[in-house]
Order: C-alpha cells, then sequence, then structure tokens
C-alpha cells in the first residue's frame, strides 16, 4: 500500500504541512457501482482520496487531524475544528464542544463554538473565547461561543456537528 498528503491540487503537500491523505493499492476498491461521479470524485490518478487531513513525522507516522469536509476557512487560512475543540476541552467547565464554520459576509465562514459545561460550574461566553485565544492563532479562535445544555448526538454518542445550531 501506498500513501501520501496532498495538496488541493494533488500535489504532494510539503514537509510539515496539512494535506488529505490518498491511498493506492490492489485492495483499494474501484469505486461505486453506478456512481460514476462519486468514483470521479473519490479516485483520482489511481489515489483514492480518503478525506482525512493529516500530517505526517519525520518518522513517517501518520497523524489525521480532522476531515475534510469539517474544515473551516476563515479568511482564506484553513481552521481545523478539532484543535479547538481539543483546546476548549481543556477548559475546566466544558463537558462537551463542537466548533463549527458560520458564514461570514467577507471571510467566507467564521469560527463559532457550541459547548455544554460540566454540573455545578459556571463559565460566561467572553471567558471561553478568551480561554481559546489565548491558546490557538489569531484567525482560529471561536469569535462566537454558545452555551447550551447538551450537544445533538448521535445513536453512539457522537457530537452531531452538522445538528449543531447557533442563534441567530
Amino acid at each position: 500500500m501506498e500513501i501520501r498528503l496532498v495538496d488541493a491540487q494533488d500535489d504532494d503537500a510539503p514537509a510539515g504541512e496539512v494535506g488529505e491523505l490518498v491511498i493506492r493499492s490492489p485492495h483499494v476498491m474501484k469505486g461505486w457501482f453506478g456512481h460514476d461521479d462519486a468514483t470521479a470524485e473519490a479516485i483520482r490518478g489511481g489515489w483514492l482520496h480518503t478525506g482525512d487531513m493529516a500530517t505526517v513525522d519525520d518518522d513517517g507516522y501518520y497523524y489525521i487531524v480532522d476531515r475534510k469536509k469539517d474544515v473551516i476557512i476563515r479568511g482564506g487560512c484553513n481552521v481545523y475544528p478539532h484543535e479547538i475543540e481539543e483546546v476548549l476541552y481543556a477548559h475546566p467547565a466544558i463537558r462537551e464542544a463542537a466548533v463549527v464554520g458560520v458564514p461570514h459576509d467577507s471571510l467566507g465562514e467564521e469560527v463559532a463554538a457550541v459547548v455544554a459545561l460540566k454540573p455545578g460550574t459556571d463559565a460566561h461566553e467572553e471567558a471561553l473565547r478568551d480561554f481559546a485565544k489565548q491558546r490557538v492563532a489569531a484567525y482560529k479562535y471561536p469569535r462566537r461561543v454558545h452555551i447550551v445544555d447538551d450537544l445533538p448526538k448521535g445513536p453512539t454518542g457522537k457530537i452531531l456537528k452538522r445538528e449543531t445550531s447557533l442563534p441567530g
């Protein structure tokens, strides 16, 4: 099996940069029956595009950082929600967190977070925003933070980001 990381043009991603994980092997599927468009999108040049965004270290170990569909593009910069969620989970009051992109007139998308607090704790949106702002690059921190009782989950308990909503 061959594995690579590629950029948006399917060229090898520069060392140390995040790229999409692509694989090639005789064991990889040939495509979806009757779905030529989906097959053409997923398999290009013989490489299966997994939709996983990853980095690779000097020893050749790959690290998945997020899903391509979940990437927020804020003013031309990629923001990986998983990275921001990990920062938010470090806050002592946060029980659950989901970071999503919301439409923005000039930036394309803005970073927003929906969080649920641990029982018996208290935190304000501004304090949570400042907590994240101190720990990530200036373009990455959530400008909007909304506190809810619980985040929507599927049958397995996974947070359903696409069903997460912000007021307004």
